[in-house]
């Protein structure tokens, strides 16, 4: 089981979606991710795409994000962020926002309304990576929806290659834990 590894929720265990569809970023690379960008999130708004149990954009929140918004598609995934929200006690709170739509309709809603994100995490299925990171790299880039010095972190399996560079986006750091690498991209 997922739980939140420090800040204001600190201990808090979170539910994951049963079944393989859905893969929970572990505690060893969540701890890792979050110590890289520790200096980033406080203040941040944050997206967290694919957030399968929302544990991520969850983190953010309680290392002091100023908000998080999770996106997910998937119905059992959706019951259990409503859940995970509900256990932080973040019902109806202005911090935290889930949308219940694929990454492509929530990245089009977000960036026709010009939002802007300091941090957007992704963590596709990792046999999709390659198609779903050009995805949302385009429409990221096309709304222009990085802020100013603001990352896009994608979470992928070692095997996968990663551009240097993927519609206007850079890649500036890769930092692999088994299986796992997460893959830093800026503008």
């Amino acid at each position: 089981m997922p739980r939140v590894v420090t800040g204001r929720f600190r201990g808090a265990i979170l539910q994951a979606p049963e079944g393989d569809k859905t893969r929970p970023t572990t505690d060893k690379v969540k701890e890792a991710l979050f110590s890289i960008i520790q200096a980033d999130v406080p203040g941040s708004e944050f997206l967290d795409l694919f957030a399968g149990s929302g544990q991520i954009g969850i983190e953010a929140l309680s290392r002091g994000a100023k908000r998080a918004t999770l996106v997910e598609r998937s119905g059992q995934a959706a019951g259990i962020i409503s859940k995970n929200i509900s256990k932080v006690r973040l019902d109806g709170s202005d911090e935290i926002r889930f949308m219940k739509k694929s990454v492509a309709q929530a990245l089009e809603l977000l960036g026709q309304a010009g939002e802007k994100f300091d941090i957007i995490f992704m963590d596709p299925p990792y046999k999709d990576v390659p198609v779903r990171l050009d995805e949302a790299t385009k429409l990221i880039s096309g709304f222009d929806m990085l802020a100013s010095g603001g990352m896009l972190i994608v979470e992928h399996d070692k095997d996968c290659v990663i551009p240097e560079e993927l519609n206007g986006l850079k890649r500036v750091r890769s930092c692999s834990y088994g299986i796992t690498v997460i893959t830093f991209f800026k503008d």
